[in-house]
């Protein structure tokens, strides 16, 4: 199979296709794909996800608009099955790879999974496969390591016996099917050709936005410069916070009034950057360079980001002290454990950062999050002789909860869901990021 027949049976979807990986971006664009009329087999290393998978029930919580129905109907049309074993794919004609490619603390990444996935693909490709990297990569990772790795399992020559890509994905929790429906992509192909061939594959299930065609390494940077983009502003919100904490000014205020002016778009500052995306993909960004280039704001913007959940800590000793407690032997009540607002992701949360913290210096922590498995239980009970609380996830529930009638003397706010004014006037002490 060459590309002009592979173009052909993507454009009449006769195209069989394989998903690797079926998380937060691999399981919705498994679901579109099969939506669109293709025959999807997705692989994944849980057992239990492909059960539920199989079973037509989503194992991704948290509010995600259409994604539980879209599954059990591609699933009941027969569109979708997943599995364990990669033999099942030997029919398959694509292939989009979907696995985590997290940092180490010495922010090098680890391409375990991908590694574990190019082995194991080899064996079952056939002759003209296309393979796409979807999964956030290092600038450089495509084509110094996806396509060697695939090589050399394979038995095959890429360019020749089988073609690959990379199209990173654009997904965020709470809006997987809406940003894979709606969001442009840039489809780096390791030819021109290839790209055209991508191009025509993800314009099945992208039908307006741009598919934008490059080439491996462009598309790699692309998405980790993004994201690298986000963590930097979002590091200098967090700095204005502290300083308008320092200087008795309240950080949302001065944030309205610098976007009046024309071109600037202050972010919201907050407890903690987490989830795959941001904490790493600076990281991986930096390292494409390899030493090249002294890499200084990315990493500047890593540490302010990273400090976030430990100035939650230190909130929390100031307004414990003017209640006259120390925090070791206090029961502190953490309100978020997800690291976004009404999902159930805890990948990278701060959250983590600050429970930690807070065991680490004695106190007792109890937490709640109405998305994440296993703090589900009844906030008022919770609640019952806690000394504070900290808010560090904006859901929906805490908005809406009657929260200063929980009976807890302090209160620190991490995401600005609280009117501090409010519970200050109950007697209450509080301490909001970026406001005195």
């Amino acid at each position: 199979m060459n590309l002009v027949e592979l173009k052909q049976k993507i454009e009449d979807k006769s195209a069989r296709i394989g998903v690797i990986g079926l998380g937060y971006v691999g399981l919705p664009v498994a679901c579109l794909f099969a939506e669109a009329g293709f025959k999807v087999t997705g692989v994944d290393i849980k057992d239990e996800r492909v059960a539920k998978i199989n079973a037509g029930i989503s194992p991704i919580e948290g509010k995600e608009p259409g994604l539980a129905e879209l599954l059990a109907s591609v699933i009941a049309s027969g569109n979708l099955k997943a599995t364990t074993n990669y033999e099942e794919l030997r029919d398959c004609d694509v292939f989009l790879i979907d696995v985590e490619t997290p940092v180490d603390e010495d922010h090098i990444p680890r391409y375990n999974a991908l590694n574990n996935v190019c082995r194991s693909l080899g064996p079952v490709l056939k002759n003209g496969a296309l393979v796409i990297v979807e999964s956030t990569v290092s600038p450089g990772t495509t084509n110094n390591l996806v396509r060697p790795a695939l090589e050399t399992s394979s038995g095959k020559r890429a360019g020749k016996d089988l073609y690959v890509g990379v199209c990173p994905e654009r997904v965020m929790p709470g809006r997987l099917l809406f940003n894979l429906r709606n969001l442009s992509r840039v489809c780096g192909g390791e030819s021109p050709e290839v790209s055209e061939v991508m191009i025509k594959l993800y314009r099945h299930i992208i039908p307006k936005a741009d598919l934008d065609p490059a080439d491996c390494v462009t598309a790699e940077l692309v998405k980790t410069v993004e994201n690298a983009y986000r963590d930097v502003n979002i590091a200098f919100a967090n700095e204005v916070a502290l300083i308008c904490e320092a200087v008795g000014a309240d950080v949302l205020r001065v944030r309205e009034l610098v976007n009046k002016c024309p071109g600037r778009d202050m972010l919201m500052p907050g407890a903690g950057v987490g989830g795959h995306c941001l904490p790493k993909d600076p990281w991986l960004l930096a390292y494409g360079a390899q030493g090249r280039v002294p890499v200084k704001l990315i990493a500047a913007a890593r540490t302010v980001n990273d400090f976030m959940p430990l100035h939650m800590v230190e909130l929390l000793k100031e307004a414990l002290v003017e209640a006259g407690k120390e925090i070791t032997g206090s029961r502190i009540l953490v309100l978020g454990y997800a690291y976004l607002e009404n999902s159930d992701d805890t990948r990278n949360s701060p959250s983590a950062v600050l429970v930690d913290e807070l065991r680490r210096l004695g106190a007792e922590v109890v937490i709640h999050d109405p998305w994440v498995p296993g703090y589900q239980g009844d906030i008022k009970t919770l609640a019952k002789n806690c000394d504070a609380a900290v808010v560090m996830v904006a859901h929906d529930f805490y908005k809406d909860a009657e929260l200063s009638q929980l009976e807890i003397p302090v209160w620190i706010d991490g995401r600005r869901i609280i009117d501090i004014e409010e519970f200050r006037r109950q007697g209450l002490i509080c301490r909001s990021i970026g406001q005195n």
